[in-house]
């Protein structure tokens, strides 16, 4: 990371601190949700600035090394206390400011996708040197939530309100579990509410929950030889991953309708002539209900084992991640609306405008129409067909997220488009509303109680008296190594 950043951020986080010390003495009451709007507002740049970098270094699950220490520089100078490497993940960090009261978390992600580049123009334009991207737009994700965690961390001071915001640096979302980690480590044990979001192609708080998944690589082993020569002598481990794929391909009309089975071959020889003693194939299965998933996980296995048996070869396994279903408060998710709301959706000026009619005429069939990232959609509920590790956290302590519009309407996620928008001011005013709903919302939570009694009361209901948490990745270790 470059010195002159690191001063520019710095300097970013002062001027912030002296923005809310001008009103000094304050009360709770006396600083309005207008001022503190404003005040993000007035830091843009600094959103901007972190999100960019980010953006700029596309570093993947459990790597995420100069990422990583960039979050957790911005916040410990503006006096955040950073407890680095939790969880036995190097990138992993809690920062916390304050002290008394209730403890409201704050979830950063700052993790990119391999395979997918694009440079931040409306055009396809691959980055050669690049071997990931922001496809997802974590680096938003990241910025933004340092900024709320700033902006509500001064809030506390200048309020002399008891409380502490904790923002957690979680690693590896993307196929990682990061968040498990976490929450297995008891990191969030003593949190009264955790708040995210999440870039999108819209602004919504709704309450949507998501499928529960679980992946892992599963590894055949053959005996190489001549394909030609001495065909007899050879037993593949390509043949065993085909006989495994298209098991579990037939598996598929035979399984909960909700269910989701997805791979890719990893590795599966080198030359058409040597018959490969060794392939490898990557599966990731969802479904609602975390005991489904577990349900269904076994005949995936049979399947891996039958295909073992049928080619003479042998196969091993290694569970990668597994995540539960987010557990929605509707308690709190409808005062993010109100929350959202209050912020609005995102302006274009004539430059963005421009660039957003040229990515939108590259989309396929776009469900929503330019002009709709001004809107706040209403608030839902329903069932969304991703999978995130926030849902872990969600089982732990009662959590509450948000969208904003962050790429262009109708954009997919994991898309260059994505990738292209999450690079541009376009992304960074998405980033900036986030930041000022989930300042707005951590405000409401340090002085409402009545408000965590009640989100704390719907969440122990919605996971029930008899309820156990198992984590769908085992016991295992974090795979610091799955995208090496």
């Amino acid at each position: 990371m470059s010195t002159k950043l690191l001063k520019k951020l710095a300097v970013g986080a002062s001027l912030f601190a002296m923005s809310l010390t001008a009103v000094g003495g304050a009360t709770a009451n006396d600083i309005t949700p207008d001022d503190v709007i404003k005040q993000i507002q007035d830091q843009y740049q600094q959103t901007a600035s972190i999100a960019q970098r980010l953006w700029d270094l596309a570093e993947v699950g459990y790597q995420e090394t100069e990422s990583s220490a960039l979050l957790q520089k911005t916040l410990a100078d503006a006096g955040f206390k950073i407890n680095a490497g939790v969880a036995d993940i190097p990138t992993a960090f809690v920062a916390e400011y304050g002290s008394g009261g209730p403890i409201i978390g704050i979830l950063a992600e700052f993790d990119a996708l391999p395979g997918i580049t694009q440079d931040a123009t409306p055009v396809r334009k691959l980055i050669p040197t690049k071997a990931a991207g922001h496809a997802c737009g974590h680096n938003l994700f990241g910025a933004g939530s340092t900024h709320a965690a700033l902006a509500l961390a001064k809030w506390l001071e200048e309020t002399g309100t008891p409380g502490r915001v904790r923002l957690y640096g979680t690693p590896a979302e993307e196929g990682g579990s990061g968040k498990v980690y976490m929450v297995r480590a008891g990191l969030f044990d003593d949190v009264d509410t955790v708040i995210h979001w999440h870039a999108g192609d819209s602004n919504s708080a709704g309450a949507w929950t998501t499928l529960a998944n679980r992946s892992a690589k599963f590894r055949f082993y053959g005996t190489s030889a001549h394909a030609a020569g001495a065909p007899d002598k050879a037993r593949s481990s390509l043949d065993a991953v085909e006989s495994m794929n298209y098991m579990v391909n037939m598996m598929r009309e035979h399984v909960p309708m909700e269910t989701r089975i997805h791979y890719v071959i990893t590795e599966g020889g080198n030359a058409p002539n040597v018959t490969p003693d060794f392939a490898e194939v990557f599966y990731y299965l969802r479904h609602p209900n975390a005991m489904t998933v577990d349900s269904l996980w076994t005949r995936l296995e049979d399947a891996a084992k039958g295909a073992a048996m049928g080619t003479g070869t042998e196969v091993k396994w290694e569970i990668i991640h597994g995540n539960h279903a987010v557990v929605v408060n509707e308690t709190l998710q409808k005062v993010m609306q109100e929350k959202l709301t209050k912020v609005g959706g995102v302006e274009y000026n004539a430059e963005e405008q421009k660039f957003a009619e040229t990515i939108y005429e590259s989309l396929n069939s776009p469900r929503l129409k330019l002009g709709s990232e001004k809107e706040i959609m209403p608030y839902s509920t329903g069932l969304g067909f991703g999978s995130t590790d926030v849902a872990d956290v969600s089982i732990a302590v009662p959590t509450v997220g948000l969208r904003t519009a962050t790429y262009v309407p109708g954009t997919a996620g994991h898309s260059w488009q994505a990738v292209a928008a999450a690079g541009t001011s376009i992304g960074y005013k998405g980033a900036n509303n986030a930041a000022q709903a989930m300042t707005l919302m951590g405000i409401e939570l340090f002085t409402n109680k009545d408000l965590r009694d009640a989100a704390r009361k719907e969440f122990m209901d919605r996971r029930g008296p008899n309820f156990k948490y198992f984590s769908l990745l085992g016991d295992r270790e974090p795979p610091l190594d799955y995208r090496k």
